[in-house]
């Protein structure tokens, strides 16, 4: 690929421009085919441009946009009154053709529904769901879904969900016929809501999917599966777990001790144990660090677009700038569409 455009929404997120410009730039002197559209308001963006070099900035444009869509607005509100902000904006030049995907740390329901709006879910799709990939400890990585777009998930969805998933375990990961399990309370086949046992039986029947049946939420981090399937909002609350957990556990690995009397009561060799425990924990878990997998994938549009956490810091943005990238170059919407004629009809 010569050239690779991507629309970013400058002004999302809680930090917006002092965020998003930096992270826009640090991806642009990581990758020399890769051209930038921030959209958001001239006044905030430019100044941080001021004494960035020459060649970064021939690739880069800034586009206009009059508002920003509040992180806390309703998305059904947010929508209707979404002409002129930054991240209609960006959706639109992917629709249009001018980027080949949207880049947003704002508001999760106003992304979802004006992507639905303006760049269309695939034939076969009720509704895009939220796809992002976690390491494990056994050094790889899993595919989750849905991590918020859908609260409320009927069987049907949950098989979609599988399938995309599926595909971008094959596409994104190199796995060949990836695993897939749906997440729920236990791993009996008559435990879980009705939805999930409905699912499980589609499933079963859908030769090209290999289904290994339930996962428990404490099976997530364990390689078990390489595609976990649940509706947005256990998966969102389950994520945000999650990283909650790994950055205490990383914090706690970097801090000092409380008390600096039983410290300097410590031998030397007492005191280099310790920093020589942390070293090697935090070397050992380092991958597990949210902000190294930042950016969950639209999944289920005719075109890309990538929802950054929304208090991402720059590094945390880059890389969710990076995951557009490699969902063009992979062409993920054109490979789900055509798994989704082959499965869909012998799933339903």
């Amino acid at each position: 690929m010569t050239r690779l455009t991507l629309a970013l929404d400058a002004m999302g997120g809680d930090f917006g421009p002092c965020v998003t410009v930096p992270a826009a730039l640090q991806a642009l002197a990581s990758n020399p085919v890769l051209n930038l559209l921030l959209v958001g308001d001239p006044a905030a963006i430019t100044p941080l441009l001021a004494k960035v070099d020459s060649e970064l900035l021939s690739r880069l444009d800034v586009v206009p946009a009059e508002s920003v869509i509040a992180s806390d607005a309703r998305p059904s509100q947010a929508i209707r009154a979404s002409r002129g902000t930054s991240m209609r904006i960006a959706l639109e030049l992917v629709k249009e053709g001018r980027a080949q995907a949207c880049v947003s740390a704002g508001n999760t329901g106003a992304l979802m529904g004006l992507a639905k709006l303006l760049i269309k879910p695939l034939e076969g799709i009720e509704r895009p769901a939220l796809v992002s990939v976690l390491p494990h400890q056994q050094r790889g990585k899993t595919v989750v879904l849905d991590l918020g777009a859908n609260v409320d998930c009927d069987s049907t969805m949950l098989v979609q969900f599988a399938v995309m998933g599926s595909v971008m375990a094959e596409e994104v990961l190199a796995l060949t016929n990836p695993r897939v399990a749906l997440l729920n309370i236990g791993e009996e086949e008559s435990k879980g809501l009705s939805t999930i046992r409905d699912a499980a039986a589609q499933l079963k029947e859908a030769p090209s999917i290999n289904y290994i049946g339930y996962l428990e939420g404490n099976d997530l981090l364990t390689g078990k599966t390489d595609v976990m399937v649940c509706d947005g909002f256990v998966g969102n609350v389950t994520l945000k777990t999650v990283e909650g957990m790994v950055r205490m556990f990383l914090s706690l690995l970097k801090s000092p001790a409380s008390d600096p009397t039983k410290k300097q009561k410590q031998s030397w060799w007492l005191k280099w144990l310790g920093r020589w425990l942390k070293t090697r924990l935090s070397k050992r878990f380092s991958h597990l660090n949210p902000d190294q997998y930042n950016g969950a994938c639209l999944l289920g549009l005719r075109g890309t677009v990538i929802k950054s956490h929304g208090a991402a810091n720059q590094k945390a943005f880059a890389v969710a700038i990076e995951q557009a990238m490699q969902a063009v170059r992979r062409q993920l919407p054109e490979r789900i569409a055509a798994r989704l004629q082959a499965v869909l009809p012998k799933s339903d």
